[in-house]
């Protein structure tokens, strides 16, 4: 499981090759990772790097060459629609944290 250094800086943007792999993921496969990634949270904070990071443990949702920026900013979009809350800034997974509402 090959990991940015998202974790210790901002992460982004991915590079084209990432972008050309996340373009080819089908909305179904996108919509299990996002699920993947809400059943990692819990009603407690919880380190976007420890969600991202057992999300892509699971190898039925990881994909060669699709880094865990992909991942992360399913985390964000998470975020933006209301299915998770966080605190910290996103763009570090180390040193942010979300939970559910």
């Amino acid at each position: 499981m090959p990991k940015s250094d998202a974790y210790e800086a901002p992460g982004g943007p991915m590079t084209p090759e990432a972008q050309a792999i996340a373009r080819t993921l089908s909305q179904d496969f996108v919509d299990r990772i996002d699920a993947a990634l809400l059943s990692q949270a819990k009603t407690s904070w919880r380190k976007v790097a420890m969600v991202v990071g057992l999300t892509m443990s699971d190898s039925a949702l990881t994909v060669p060459g699709l880094p865990d920026l992909f991942y992360g900013e399913r985390v964000k979009a998470l975020v933006a629609r209301g299915d998770l809350v966080a605190r910290g800034d996103l763009d570090y997974m180390r040193y942010s944290e979300v939970r559910l509402p």
